[in-house]
């Protein structure tokens, strides 16, 4: 887990964004890592020959533009050591010769280092300040100390690095010599590099990049040179690589050893449609035992996340973007985060909604809770929250994995236990992302924290359901099924979300649920079920995405509701937690029929055509 921080300042900070710490005991092999530092490092950062052509070129507008690229350069040159190693200046007759722990670079001069430096520096002083000259200044001086002190070309690094005593089987082999080392060096705290402040949140970004780069060279750079390790006195200063860890050491051991085990390689498999569609649950004719909405109930997040704190957070690895980019891209403001934990914030929305429906312990016969993102296996966090709320025994208590389609997943499995049971089922969606994207930045713009739970119980003799339609479907092509992924240990066990492939399973999954909808009969005045929807509230995953989808399949923007601009994306309880801002913000004042479609990771999909009664919702305060 990867959590948010908040700094002194009160603003939040996301520590993955600067400290590109790897997961090892997820990497497998060199490829593995290989394609990690590409995409991390290598495709992201310009060269200080590419660099100085894009000046040349007049591609930089401002300073803070040419400060970014070298910021890069210098996390570039630095890849292995930021991943994989602490650095530590030793006196060379103290360094063991034999152990096969200790690394120590072999390094190329790089032939052109002076000229290109300089010539770096002087296309900088040549720009205007992009905000804040003085901040500009303030934070070039210390990036670009680091990339001026690189004596080596970065390029030909090693993957892992040379032992000791196989840098030391060639006299010729160069290293880094300091000229002297001082213990009391200035280094910058972990607090400091993340209370650091600026008003411009891009500076922000930046500052806290050079602060992290500076910590990597803890030396008087001035005096560093390139010798032959034959040349090395007794009294000289080398610098040692030390692992990280245990899983960096046994990483490099698997990989030195040949003992890493090569990945399977399965074929594709070809998607089959089933032999039949499978039909939409008639709720009326389907099921004696009629399904009631007694209360529904939400935990917001407490901790804000605007776009500009995304910008604050600017990590090493994302491209540039403005806040109001993320929101054209997204329809996202602002997402909300829980300081507290996964289970506290479930537990929350239970306690409201057993609390609004009044029932008690003794009354419910069964607790249901839809997430993806649960830190917790055994026990349950269903089987966690009917504890917590006093029940002494369920006919049922499970976790059910449907993504954001896990509304109406939950509510067709508990219309399914209500005719065994006839007693109140509560449903509880609950996601916590925050601390779970590292530094993958869509998942950053897109994700949200939040909770909601209903009580579904019996609805009295004759009486219509509140809900009316169910369907749930999953699966498809392989692609799409993989399209989010977490823990995936290709981005450091993070949570991915592969954009083009959503954008397919939700176009393929909304167009069909709209077509089935507008097959069904209509139940007040309209030919088709879809002219009797007041509302449609879809799941919450990019209003701009969804927007366009809907267009396309016939569906006008003004009859959808969204909140997503004010919470983010919070997976299986972005459909409750919208009815509910739907009813505090005065877009719901009477019973409605809404349409609820959700759709997402696993290639799942479905949804629930009910009605809302607003006097049911408990508005959170």
């Amino acid at each position: 887990m990867q959590p948010f921080e908040t700094n002194r300042h009160g603003r939040i900070v996301f520590p993955s964004n600067f400290f590109p710490d790897i997961d090892f005991s997820t990497v497998t092999d060199v490829e593995q890592l290989d394609s990690v530092i590409r995409r991390d490092f290598d495709t992201k950062a310009p060269t200080a020959s590419e660099i100085l052509a894009r000046h040349t070129r007049g591609d930089y507008r401002n300073k803070v533009e040419l400060l970014r690229d070298v910021a890069l350069n210098a996390y570039w040159a630095n890849r292995f050591a930021l991943t994989m190693f602490d650095k530590r200046p030793t006196r060379w007759a103290d360094v063991p010769r034999t152990r096969d722990d200790l690394y120590m670079p072999v390094l190329t001069p790089w032939p052109d280092q002076e000229s290109k430096v300089a010539e770096v520096e002087a296309a900088f002083r040549q720009l205007p300040a992009g905000w804040d000259d003085a901040a500009e200044d303030c934070i070039f001086e210390t990036v670009f100390d680091v990339f001026a002190a690189r004596k080596h070309v970065a390029g030909a690094l090693p993957t892992v690095k040379p032992t000791v005593a196989q840098l030391t089987a060639d006299p010729k082999n160069m290293t880094l010599r300091l000229g002297s080392y001082d213990p009391n060096f200035r280094v910058y705290s972990y607090d400091e590099i993340l209370d650091c402040h600026e008003d411009v949140p891009a500076l922000e970004a930046l500052r806290r990049w050079s602060m992290v780069l500076h910590n990597q060279q803890p030396w008087d750079r001035k005096q560093v040179e390139l010798v032959e390790v034959g040349q090395l006195r007794d009294d000289d200063y080398v610098v040692v690589f030390h692992p990280r860890d245990r899983h960096v050491q046994r990483f490099i051991s698997r990989v030195t050893s040949g003992r890493t085990a090569p990945a399977p390689q399965r074929a594709a498999v070809e998607p089959v449609p089933p032999a039949t569609p499978y039909p939409t649950i008639d709720v009326r004719r389907d099921f004696a035992v009629q399904p009631r909405i007694e209360a529904l109930a939400v935990a917001h997040g407490d901790v804000v996340c605007t776009n500009e704190d995304l910008i604050r957070n600017s990590a090493y690895n994302w491209s540039a973007m403005t806040a109001d980019e993320v929101t054209a891209k997204t329809g996202i403001e602002q997402r909300r985060y829980t300081s507290g934990s996964f289970s506290e914030l479930a537990l929350q929305a239970a306690r409201a909604a057993v609390e609004k429906a009044q029932v008690g312990p003794a009354d419910i016969g069964a607790v249901l809770v839809c997430t993806c993102t649960s830190d917790r296996l055994i026990p349950s966090l269903a089987t966690y929250l009917s504890g917590e709320l006093g029940i002494a025994q369920t006919h049922a208590s499970f976790d059910l994995v449907a993504a954001c389609a896990g509304l109406p997943y939950g509510l067709a499995e508990a219309t399914r236990i209500l005719q065994q049971i006839r007693r109140p089922v509560l449903v509880v969606c609950v996601e916590k992302f925050s601390d779970k994207i590292g530094s993958v930045r869509p998942s950053r713009m897109i994700f949200g924290d939040g909770a909601a739970a209903l009580v579904v119980g019996v609805a009295p003799e004759g009486a219509e359901p509140d809900i009316e339609y169910l369907q749930t479907y999953a699966s498809g092509p392989t692609s799409e099924v993989n399209s989010i992924i977490w823990p995936n240990p290709d981005f450091d066990n993070a949570i991915t979300v592969y954009g083009p492939e959503v954008k397919s399973l939700a176009g393929r999954y909304l167009t069909q649920m709209l077509d089935e909808v507008r097959a069904l009969p209509g139940l007040d005045k309209g030919e088709s079920l879809l002219d009797d929807i007041d509302l449609v509230v879809p799941h919450q995953a990019n209003k701009t995405m969804i927007i366009d989808l809907a267009a396309k399949a016939g569906l006008a923007a003004d009859r959808l509701y969204f909140n997503i601009e004010k919470v983010g994306n919070a997976s299986s309880a972005s459909i409750p937690l919208a009815i509910h801002d739907a009813v505090r913000d005065g877009v719901i004042t009477e019973p409605v029929r809404i349409f609820a479609p959700g759709f997402g990771a696993g290639a799942v999909a479905g949804y629930s055509v009910m009605r809302i009664d607003p006097s049911v919702v408990a508005i959170a305060q």
